[in-house]
């Protein structure tokens, strides 16, 4: 995997990629798939909601390594089956949406490059933000090995 933090004139940004030995559609079908993505994102069964299409609203409960839950909503703000998807997260206390980033990139008939990218106001957030991707990244590297067979 490889990561980058920057920080621009708009603020504190990251970029993580990562290889993953599935096809883009694969890849696709567990980010975008409500009960694929309960499964490998740590959110509650029954708990994710998505609409996949621009302006579609999307929802979940997410669990945390502690325990915890928090609950998350949010718009796709740009939708391009099996290659791009810009998702705007709801932000208490903030008028704008927090929005990320992820492409695909087949990398042969069954391997997919996934490229996270964000921007966020301080360092702080941009930190936490990367490291809740990293996270993603790495359930979801599980998840897709463990669904090779299908």
């Amino acid at each position: 995997m490889s990561t980058e933090q920057t920080t621009e004139a708009g603020g504190f940004s990251y970029t993580l990629s990562r290889t993953l030995d599935a096809p883009a559609a694969k890849v696709w079908r567990a980010w975008t798939s409500a009960e694929q993505y309960a499964r490998w994102a740590g959110a509650v069964a029954g708990s994710v909601e998505m609409d996949v299409r621009p302006g579609g609203a999307w929802k979940a409960t997410m669990v945390t390594p502690d325990g915890g839950q928090f609950p998350l909503t949010g718009t796709y703000v740009e939708v391009d089956e099996n290659s791009r998807l810009v998702i705007g997260m709801d932000v208490p206390g903030k008028a704008a949406p927090a929005v990320m980033g992820m492409e695909l990139g087949e990398r042969g008939s069954h391997r997919t490059e996934i490229v996270l990218r964000q921007t966020c106001d301080t360092a702080e957030e941009r930190d936490m933000a990367e490291q809740g991707s990293t996270m993603l990244l790495d359930s979801l590297s599980t998840f897709l090995a463990e669904k090779a067979g299908d």
